[in-house]
Formats: C-alpha cells, sequence, structure tokens
C-alpha cells in the first residue's frame, strides 16, 4: 500500500530530520506561475490538499465541510492523487484513522464542523499529545443546542486547550494560503503538532471569490515531504505511541507540549517568511490595519473583520483614529506581540463570535486582556459577543462598537464590560 512508503526526498544542507520544506531562491519566485481561480473556500482546502497530495484522508460527512471530501474524493476518482481515502463511520473514527496512519509515519489530513468536532474531542488530545501533526481543517459551525448550521465559533474555540494549532482566515485566499503553511508547521521538527485550519462556515466554506491558486509543482517544493525521524513502522527502532503516563512522566510530557507550542511562534513566522518570499504573499500572527495611530482600536477574527475594515474607513475618513487587529493565529496565541500593538491605544473592544458563558466574556477577550494585563498604559477594554449561530454584522454595527470606544475615551467611564450584540429587542447601546 502506499500510504507505507515514503516518497523520495533530498533535504537541505545542514537540517534534521522531519518535515522539511524547500526555500525557494528570489530567481526562483513566481509572478506569473499562477491562476486566477474563482472557489469556495472548501474547493480551495481541497485543492490545496490535492497539490499537496497526502498520504491518508479519513473522511466523514457534516455541513458545512461536507464539500472538502467530496471534491478530494473527485480528485481521488480522476486519479490525479494516490491518497489513500477511507470513508469511516464517524468523526472520532476519522481522526483516529489520521491518529493511526501519522503514527506509522504518514502525512494524514481530514476535515469537519460543529458537532463533528466536539465528537472528536478525546482524539484531538490523543493527537496532539502524541505529537502527531494531522493536518484538519475546520469549516466552523455553532455547536448545539439549539440546532444550528450557521457559522460562529463556538465549535473551534471550544477545542482551544486540545494542543492544536490554530490557524483562521478572513477570505478564500486566506484560507489557501494558511493551508499550503500547515503542513510545513505542524511537521516541523521543533513542533511536531497538530494543526486546524479554520475557516468561516457558509461564508468562506462556500461562496466564491477570486483567488491565486499557485502552480502544483512550486507548491509541492514549498510544502516538502514529510519524513518523520520515529514511527511505528521503522523496524530500527521501535517505539510506542500513546503509552499509558504514570505520574513520574506525565507532567514532563505535557510540559515538553507546551515547550512545542511556544516553538511553533517562530516556526509560523519563518514559514510566512518563506511563504512570501515564493509566493510574494505576507502574513503574520495577526494584520494590523490602520493601527499606526489608533486611539481606539477592535480585535476580531475571520470574515467579520472585512466588514470592520470597512468601517474603519469611513471613521478615518471623519477623523476618527479607528483601527483594527485581525488575528490569524490564534493557538499558540502571540500575547507578546498583541501587547505590542495594542499599547497606544485608550480603549479596545475585543469581539467574540463564541460565547464562553464564563459571565465574564468570551475566549478571545480572556487571552487579549491577559496578554495586556502588565502593559504600564493598559487600555480600557470591552468585550462585545456577536453574531452568534450566523447573526449578521454589519458596518453599522461595527461602527457603534467604535463610537462606544470614543464615549469611553471621552469620559473615562467603561461601563458594562461584557455586553451582547445583535440579539433582537434587548440590544446593548
Amino acid at each position: 500500500m502506499r500510504v507505507l512508503a515514503h516518497r523520495s526526498f533530498h533535504p537541505r544542507a545542514g537540517e534534521s530530520n522531519g518535515q522539511r520544506g524547500h526555500e525557494v531562491s528570489e530567481s526562483e519566485c513566481r509572478k506569473e506561475n499562477y491562476m486566477r481561480e474563482r472557489l469556495s473556500g472548501n474547493e480551495a482546502i481541497a485543492t490545496a490538499m490535492r497539490q499537496i497530495n497526502p498520504d491518508v484522508f479519513a473522511m466523514f460527512p457534516i455541513t458545512p465541510s461536507t464539500e472538502i471530501p467530496q471534491f478530494f474524493a473527485q480528485y481521488v476518482a480522476d486519479g490525479k492523487v494516490d491518497t489513500e481515502f477511507i470513508c469511516v463511520e464517524s468523526e472520532h473514527s476519522s481522526l483516529s484513522a489520521c491518529v493511526g496512519a501519522e503514527a506509522a509515519g504518514c502525512r494524514a489530513v481530514t476535515a469537519t464542523s460543529s458537532a463533528g468536532l466536539s465528537y472528536m474531542n478525546e482524539v484531538l488530545y490523543v493527537a496532539a499529545s502524541s505529537r502527531l501533526p494531522v493536518v484538519l481543517a475546520v469549516a466552523c459551525r455553532a455547536l448545539t443546542g439549539p440546532i444550528n448550521i450557521n457559522h460562529d465559533y463556538s465549535d473551534s474555540m471550544a477545542e482551544r486547550d486540545s494542543g492544536f494549532i490554530q490557524l483562521y482566515g478572513e477570505n478564500n485566499q486566506e484560507v489557501y494560503d494558511n493551508y499550503l503553511m500547515a503542513h510545513r508547521i505542524a511537521e516541523h521538527p521543533d513542533v511536531r503538532l497538530p494543526l486546524m485550519v479554520c475557516e468561516d462556515g457558509f461564508i468562506t466554506s462556500h461562496a466564491l471569490e477570486n483567488i491565486e491558486l499557485e502552480d502544483d509543482a512550486a507548491v509541492k517544493k514549498f510544502v516538502g515531504e514529510y519524513h518523520p525521524e520515529n514511527y511505528l513502522l521503522k523496524e530500527e527502532n521501535p517505539l510506542a505511541v500513546g503509552p499509558y503516563g504514570i505520574s513520574n512522566y506525565y507532567m514532563e510530557a505535557r510540559v515538553a507540549q507546551a515547550t512545542a507550542m511556544k516553538n511553533a511562534k517562530k516556526v509560523i513566522l519563518d514559514v510566512a517568511a518563506d511563504f512570501e518570499k515564493t509566493f510574494g504573499r505576507k502574513y503574520g500572527f495577526f494584520e494590523e490595519y490602520r493601527m499606526e495611530d489608533a486611539d481606539v482600536a477592535m480585535v476580531i477574527i475571520g470574515s467579520s473583520a472585512g466588514t470592520a475594515k470597512a468601517a474603519v474607513d469611513e471613521l478615518r475618513d471623519a477623523g476618527v483614529k479607528a483601527g483594527l487587529i485581525k488575528l490569524r493565529v490564534f493557538r499558540p496565541f502571540p500575547a507578546e506581540e498583541i501587547a505590542e500593538a495594542l499599547k497606544g491605544c485608550k480603549a479596545v473592544a475585543v469581539m467574540d463570535k463564541s460565547e464562553g458563558f464564563s459571565a465574564h466574556g468570551g475566549p478571545l477577550f480572556a487571552e487579549v486582556s491577559g496578554a495586556l494585563i502588565n502593559v504600564a498604559d493598559h487600555p480600557k477594554m470591552i468585550d462585545i459577543v456577536y453574531g452568534l449561530g450566523g447573526r449578521d454584522f454589519t458596518v453599522k454595527q461595527a461602527k457603534s462598537v467604535y463610537e462606544r470606544l470614543g464615549k469611553i475615551v471621552s469620559t473615562g467611564e467603561v461601563g458594562p464590560v461584557y455586553i451582547h450584540m445583535g440579539q433582537r429587542e434587548k440590544e446593548e447601546k
């Protein structure tokens, strides 16, 4: 079976075992060697998967991620990949199959959403603690209950402490680009952690957008092949995967896992720098939009950032010093960098598209406020939970958030720190 064999690969001089991407010289950088395509986010992810040609895809469908394995199944049927495509009986089984494949030394992928991600919960922790770099595409969707198939981040945020790296995309281009970088990040020998590529269900997952689709050969060269140092089928070095961790060893294993997540910060930036050199598009932990002299700022994730940017532009035209931070990397959380970006602001609104039920705010607010705790000139902060279950987020609403921040700056009074925005009848002003 092909998945048990490793493809030929020649690392750069001086590289250690593990995943080895190829740095590309300026002369090799493509300027014309790409295609303009109109793709949904789901098809963009499936296309990236096709270009990478993983060893194993373990599939179980759930809305709105179902199109990803659907597109990929067609690639398998057409002979465009030689991936082992496995249809299993549940999401728990799909990630379990990926864990087995990765433990055997293969590159494994899958996709899911909402309750499917929740059903994987046990295996998410197994994959992360076993240091198996599965790449999981998540079309983020509200969790039950009540039953809802539309977008928010309650599914991915519920798994924020599972040990997975989490990347979020604002649009289809960013979703595609995040996926191209995902394997190099996850498989790096200093990291070896699983990774979620998160898109917004039905917004980026199904909406068609023009994107730059890179040449297949260039993608393969950038991503490289996966050659883990240790795996179950390596005869000369037998090992166990997922052993029982007695008290004498459990904490050391967890500390090593935490260290790997810290290491991921540097790797994410290194891979992004090589991606920019290779394909011309620049990424970091987050995007700073008109933050150079901002007095009031918003921190937000995903497609809602486009709406908020339109509000920032209108406010700037009106003389308001508004700015925005669009977070791309939620795990590992870039605390020091966020603090540096926000330290000059007078008031900050954190936008949570997930309800944390802490009675004090959502998960993004907890992270951002924690990052700023030791900043000398701490901005005043509020948390706004919005967009739950697919509720619309408008430019007018975004401008109302900045209006409230302006009042906080002018009066010095914060008022309620944690509010909901957009619900019928009880809209907070």
